[in-house]
């Protein structure tokens, strides 16, 4: 009888693979587990077994795997089970799930190495300039891996040359798989057993005398080992004998000592856990318990609170609950700034059974947290991370926390699985019968539409911490006061005024500005020219920090220009203005202060976010100013002024949630001021004070903007009423891309009338080169989302067997907002 495997690639395709193997392989492999496959002519991929059986495919000829990767499996039925349900719902390959999903160094993968042949035979004047180029480099070296080889030759397709050279006889070329993931062994020593008998040791001491350092060594590994049973470590050792590893390699050597290793985890907790969490006040109770007696009816509970309620203790009861359960919990954040705060508070309380998972930590860190969440650990009780933690395999998860709910980075745009990490997390949850908390100051318009129609329960909380005040909010009219000569800067009088009285009583400023770099318009004031980037429409940012102009887009960067290029003028002006530019302003306005600046640039690196934080928290920093990173559940006590320098370019962006994420992000800023016992201040400037969603910030009005809002997306047809799938095509070509989406349009006109909306470019068509055109599908609330989908998709099958629309990438987005 033959024995076959289904298979899951990490690569875009929907149907799984069929591979052989034999008899006591298919005994052993389990689903889960990881076997190396060869796909195609040469690639040798890592591939997740799905399921094992005996029916050979009936269209091609199974292949044998290449071999066994797992002792055991590394993904869990209820993850293949969650992946299965994203690749339908967000309309994906589950290959692509699989890829976003895993940890990179568990999507082994092979290495091209290109070696050197016979390099004696070749002639050098046959070879083409890039030929020699590799050919010298093989004289040094016997081997190259691809992107080397690209790294030489400076381009990125050298497979042709590679090939040239395959038939020149100069290279041959080999796959080489590699395993990524290294466990962190530490070193140890102890007294080899051969002088573990009291004799032979004074004999041992007693020989040493003509070795002193060697004889010292020993002598400092008796008294470390008097003092605690704890095994002593080679660097450990070294420290304490004043000596080096040398020293201590030849007593191995002579076998007086014998070296051993122990794994270590990467990331450890070191300190005690405070045990005490703190008492909840009435208002913090009452919602606790209406949370616990809405988890008995509903499986997922919205937590209304206004800023600095204490939300988070409430949360920090609910999870102690469920660890004493002896269940998992998720805790998911938006933001990895934030995460940072969070885990020294949680840490407080929950000690080592607290573990991260985010892209800041380095792949073995995150393989070390999975493990320990699939073998349900005690380490891994508690899980904080960003939207990619809901992919841990969990085996018995009780409660998912998601903070911050309303947050737009919850949602992944590229590449797929285009997933909102939210809903998700809800299904997630769904799978392991656990209960969802939803938290947010600002709830989005969806959830709160749920919570209303009861599909959620709904709990409030009206009151701040300590019952201090809401923020008092104010509105400064920059036209005004540009009229009047009253700005120093991008500053108002109001403002500055407002920031030096703070300062003087010994306070912190917060100041917000969603936009980072020094200027995002450089303009010749000469023939009014501006420098744009070559591969996107869009005008570059100075940067004053580097003297450069970058692209936000696709990173393109050039030296900052001392004359136009257009027509050579030196009058150079910047338009506009970002984090930098206002930075710059205060060190001339408050040259005694320390000014802090948290945006992309500042907070690269795994630690970048922690170092302003902890600054800012220790009062080394007395102003901070930042972009939308500062408006997200930080929680510092002793700002009491919160500057936004410009509301008007959130409120006038076109997407339909303009208002309503205006409305978010500016009462989520707002609530980080006066965080104590005094009352904090909000200055906002704006050129429009008496726009609407601006009043119903400074009253604190969210059920005011969402009656709006509902009312207004039920008239022009937007969720929660209708589902939205937004069709992309993507190509070099404008006008390809023009006549690609309109056949698409075309086609879903006819499947779907009135409710296809488009062909439209973006408000940016060009990004790396590629232009967007973009299709909206409006779905109503009757209609099968599982047979619109199903269109959709045979759309986009005959839509790639057209050999005029070659190359013309069509992604399809499902609830893209």
């Amino acid at each position: 009888m033959s024995y076959f495997i289904n298979v899951i690639l990490p690569i875009p395709i929907t149907k799984e693979f069929t591979y052989q193997v034999n008899k006591d392989e298919a005994a052993f492999l389990q689903k889960g587990m990881r076997v190396a496959v060869q796909f195609g002519k040469t690639k040798v991929y890592a591939a997740l077994v799905s399921s094992v059986h005996n029916n050979p495919p009936e269209v091609y000829e199974a292949k044998e795997i290449e071999h066994i990767l797992d002792e055991a499996p590394i993904v869990t039925a209820h993850q293949l089970q969650l992946w299965q349900w994203m690749a339908d719902y967000y309309m994906c390959a589950v290959g692509e799930v699989m890829r976003a999903a895993l940890p990179s160094a568990f999507l082994l993968e092979s290495e091209t190495i290109v070696k050197r042949n016979n390099l004696d035979d070749a002639d050098e004047a046959d070879l083409k300039d890039d030929e020699f180029l590799v050919f010298e480099a093989l004289q040094h070296q016997s081997l190259l891996r691809i992107n080397e080889i690209i790294a030489i030759v400076g381009k990125k397709s050298v497979l042709p040359l590679i090939k040239r050279l395959i038939d020149k006889g100069i290279v041959t070329v080999e796959e080489e798989i590699y395993e990524q993931y290294k466990p962190k062994l530490i070193r140890y020593v102890k007294i080899h057993p051969n002088y573990k008998e009291e004799i032979a040791l004074r004999n041992l001491i007693d020989e040493m005398s003509r070795a002193p350092k060697q004889r010292e060594v020993l002598l400092r590994l008796f008294s470390l080992q008097a003092k605690s049973t704890k095994p002593v470590t080679v660097k450990e050792l070294t420290k304490v004998a004043n000596t080096t590893t040398s020293v201590i390699k030849s007593l191995i050597d002579k076998e007086v000592l014998e070296e051993y290793h122990l794994q270590k985890d990467r990331v450890e907790y070191s300190g005690e856990p405070n045990t005490s969490i703190k008492q909840l006040n009435s208002y913090q109770q009452q919602a606790f318990d209406e949370i616990k007696s809405h988890f008995e009816n509903d499986k997922v509970t919205l937590l209304h609170g206004v800023t600095s309620s204490g939300k988070t203790e409430i949360y920090v009861r609910l999870i102690k609950e469920v660890i004493e359960a002896g269940r998992q919990v998720l805790y998911l954040l938006p933001e990895i700034a934030l995460t940072t705060q969070l885990i020294t508070r949680l840490q407080s309380y929950f000690g080592d059974q607290l573990s991260v998972y985010h892209s800041k930590y380095s792949v073995n860190e995150r393989v070390e947290v999975w493990n320990n969440v699939k073998e349900d650990k005690n380490k891994a009780r508690v899980i904080i991370g960003a939207r990619s933690a809901i992919f841990l395999p969990f085996v018995n998860l009780g409660l998912v926390v998601i903070d911050e709910e309303h947050e737009s980075s919850y949602k992944q745009y590229d590449p797929a699985p285009r997933y909102h990490s939210r809903d998700t997390a809800i299904v997630l949850a769904n799978q392991h019968k656990a209960k969802v908390l939803l938290g947010s100051a600002t709830p989005s318009v969806e959830t709160y539409h749920n919570s209303v129609q009861n599909k959620f329960g709904l709990v409030s909380l009206t009151r701040r911490h300590g019952n201090v005040l809401m923020p008092d909010i104010n509105l400064i009219d920059i036209k005004e006061k540009y009229r009047k000569k009253q700005m120093t800067g991008h500053f108002s009088d109001t403002l500055l005024g407002a920031i030096e009285e703070v300062l003087k009583e010994g306070e912190q400023v917060m100041l917000f500005q969603n936009r980072r770099g020094y200027s995002p318009v450089v303009e010749c004031t000469t023939c009014g020219h501006s420098p744009q980037c070559p591969n996107c429409d869009v005008s570059l940012t100075y940067h004053n920090f580097k003297n450069q102009l970058r692209c936000h887009y696709c990173g393109h960067h050039i030296a900052m220009l001392l004359q136009c290029m257009a027509c050579g003028s030196a009058d150079l002006s910047t338009k506009g203005f970002g984090t930098e530019q206002i930075e710059k302003e205060l060190l001339a306005l408050f040259p005694d202060h320390s000014i802090g600046r948290m945006d992309q640039d500042t907070t690269r690196g795994k630690h970048g976010y922690e170092k302003i934080i902890d600054k800012f928290e220790q009062h080394q920093i007395d102003i901070l100013i930042g972009t939308q990173m500062l408006a997200k559940g930080l929680d510092f006590r002793n700002v009491s002024l919160v500057g936004v320098m410009n509301a008007d370019n959130l409120l006038n962006f076109p997407d339909f949630r303009a208002h309503e994420r205006s409305f978010q992000l500016l009462q989520q800023v707002s609530g980080r001021s006066g965080r104590t016992q005094k009352r904090g201040k909000v200055w906002i400037q704006t050129y429009n004070p008496y726009h609407q969603i601006l009043q119903q910030v400074t009253t604190y009005d969210y059920e005011g903007m969402y009656k709006d809002q509902i009312e207004e997306r039920r008239q022009y047809k937007y969720p929660p009423f209708y589902r939205l799938i937004k069709i992309t095509g993507r190509h070099k070509d404008y006008n390809k891309t023009i006549l690609a989406t309109n056949w698409v349009f075309t086609a879903l006109k006819n499947s779907f009338g009135d409710q296809v909306l488009g062909p439209e470019f973006p408000p940016i068509p060009r990004i790396r080169n590629q232009y967007n055109r973009n299709i909206l599908l409006k779905i109503p609330q009757g209609q099968s989302l599982q047979k619109t989908k199903a269109v959709v998709k045979k759309i986009e099958t005959t839509f790639s067997s057209i050999k005029d629309f070659s190359g013309v990438r069509l992604i399809i987005n499902v609830d893209f907002y």
